[in-house]
């Protein structure tokens, strides 16, 4: 299913790993957000550390939580 159009697409640093697949995410702006893995993630077990910059789609700009989907 193909993402939905109205999604925005940052740039952030893993800061922390939570339990369940959740994690905080610095974006480039300075805000810090919880955000959790994709599904394409999860199923190809793409891993996640402290450190690595990740690309997060929002829902919109003032959204505290996001979907990691790439690993850069």
């Amino acid at each position: 299913m193909p993402a939905p159009k109205d999604v925005i697409t940052v740039k952030g640093a893993i800061t922390e790993s939570l339990p369940g697949m959740q994690y905080r995410v610095t974006l480039e702006s300075g805000r810090t957000i919880l955000a959790h893995l994709a599904g394409k993630m999860r199923l190809y077990r793409i891993r996640v550390v402290p450190g690595d910059t990740v690309t997060v789609e929002m829902p919109d700009e003032k959204s505290e939580r996001g979907r990691i989907v790439r690993r850069l």
